[in-house]
């Protein structure tokens, strides 16, 4: 590789961050459905010709900020599920919905990009899909390792789960390996649950209501803890 090359590759890396750094900041004030290239190459003194070189539609990218918001959840998830002994499976759990939450706070218009109304006409493409599971594949290694050592807790009352409901058990358990159906879907309880709360806590639903958050957040996730059989 010659030192041209390599330059040109650097230049080229720091107008496609400085480019999604602008976009991000749009997201704040425009939100995802005002997401504009032209406005974006304004801003940068570039003619609105030159920023098509580096994504070729506003879908493009729409993607690649999707992809971007979806791995920084994953990594803050990962950081704080490590930071966590193995066997403390309710440590290791509410670590990672404050890992969740922390991220989410820290950044309301990112989240809402991921987790708020789809982009009219914008049809997110399979490249999402590994960054978006990432956060998904550390609550499963939780689950699924507390369920081989044996300590997940039965649930008084848990209803059982119809035959019928197999097959998508199964789509689910390629992420939660090893456990039985009736634990897969105390799992996407748990876990649509937290971000059932982030969801109301970032588009204002608790506002008048709760002034704990973080603290009614930690509760909350207690509960879900429990619901899902992890000892306390």
């Amino acid at each position: 590789m010659t030192a041209s090359r390599t330059a040109r590759e650097r230049v080229r890396a720091e107008l496609t961050k400085e480019i999604a750094d602008i976009a991000r900041r749009q997201l704040a004030t425009d939100g995802a459905g005002g997401l504009s290239l032209r406005a974006v190459a304004r801003e940068m003194g570039m003619v609105s010709s030159a920023i098509y070189r580096y994504f070729p539609s506003r879908d493009d990218l729409l993607t690649a900020l999707i992809i971007d918001g979806y791995n920084a959840l994953g990594e803050a998830v990962e950081q704080a599920d490590a930071a966590c002994a193995r066997e403390d499976y309710l440590g290791r759990w509410l670590a990672i919905c404050h890992g969740a939450r922390d991220w989410a706070v820290a950044h309301p218009h990112e989240y809402a990009l991921l987790y708020g109304s789809p982009v009219p006409g914008y049809q997110a493409p399979q490249d999402t899909v590994p960054a978006a599971l990432r956060d998904t594949v550390v609550m499963g290694a939780l689950v699924s390792q507390a369920y081989d050592a044996g300590v997940l807790l039965p649930v008084p009352d848990s209803p059982s789960t119809p035959a019928a409901l197999s097959e998508d058990a199964a789509a689910v358990r390629a992420i939660i390996p090893g456990v039985p159906d009736e634990v897969i879907f105390r799992s996407i309880a748990a876990w649509t649950g937290m971000f059932g709360w982030l969801s109301f806590e970032l588009f204002g639903q608790f506002n008048n209501t709760i002034n704990d958050l973080r603290g009614s957040f930690d509760h909350t996730m207690r509960l879900n803890a429990r619901q899902l059989g992890l000892p306390a």
